[in-house]
């Protein structure tokens, strides 16, 4: 059986924590912590919609994703200096996007959009996953914004919504991965959970095919940690 670093169980989350309000700019915000991956997420209310919404009376949450140049051991150049976003940072932040429309009710938002932004300061695995069950939070907040200034008449948001990583390492199923693990990974999976469900299972045998039963026991991992992460999410929400 592998042996995760510093004795973490195979089925045992990273030190998780979420500090709101972290900027104090935006509509929203945090800073969320998986072990060594910290992401900054802030949401903006914008008074407006995409043009393929506009006049139907609903809004809109979408998502921006980027990785600082240092977030890693060696330097990454801006994607900004390229001149175009790679097809990794595209696909990571349309996720983020889907998972956080998947618990909000568009047309109570009126036709507005909310984006959020999550950047990457520091990264040791599964940054999309902390960036998603972050930037709940952040959008949660942008939504008790506009209920405080009577701009909508109910909370959009009908419930949480967190991610988690999952992987086999040497034949072992295993619980939220840091880089290393990730790296060495013979089979990696994400899961986007709610109160109500899956939102989406994101799974591929990098090395080599799975087992329904290796799968689903990367499922009941991710379903065990769901709770915690909702947890955490309403610690810093004061819920």
């Amino acid at each position: 059986m592998f042996k995760r670093f510093a004795g973490r169980g195979v089925d045992e989350l990273r030190d998780v924590a979420i500090i709101p309000n972290y900027y104090p700019y935006g509509d929203g915000s945090c800073f969320v912590k998986f072990g060594g991956t910290h992401v900054i997420c802030a949401a903006t209310v914008e008074e407006k919609v995409p043009m393929f919404l506009k006049n139907t009376r609903t809004g809109w949450v979408t998502a921006e994703y980027g990785m600082l140049p240092c977030s890693c051991k060696e330097r990454t150049d801006r994607e900004a200096a390229k001149g175009k976003q790679s097809g990794r940072t595209q696909e990571i932040q349309r996720l983020i996007g889907r998972s956080l429309r998947s618990v909000v009710d568009l047309s109570s938002l009126g036709e507005r959009q909310i984006k959020i932004d999550c950047d990457v300061i520091q990264a040791d695995g599964g940054t999309r996953t902390a960036s998603i069950t972050g930037g709940f939070v952040a959008m949660y907040l942008a939504c008790m914004k506009l209920l405080k200034q009577q701009k909508v008449r109910e909370n959009p948001i009908q419930s949480h919504v967190v991610a988690i990583s999952c992987g086999i390492v040497e034949k072992t199923p295993i619980l939220d991965l840091n880089y290393f693990e990730d790296s060495n990974a013979e089979v990696d999976a994400n899961f986007v959970m709610s109160d109500c469900g899956i939102v989406e299972i994101q799974a591929c045998g990098e090395q080599r095919p799975f087992s329904e039963e290796e799968f689903s026991t990367l499922l009941k991992y991710a379903k065990k940690s769901k709770d915690t992460l909702i947890e955490k999410q309403r610690l810093a929400l004061n819920l």
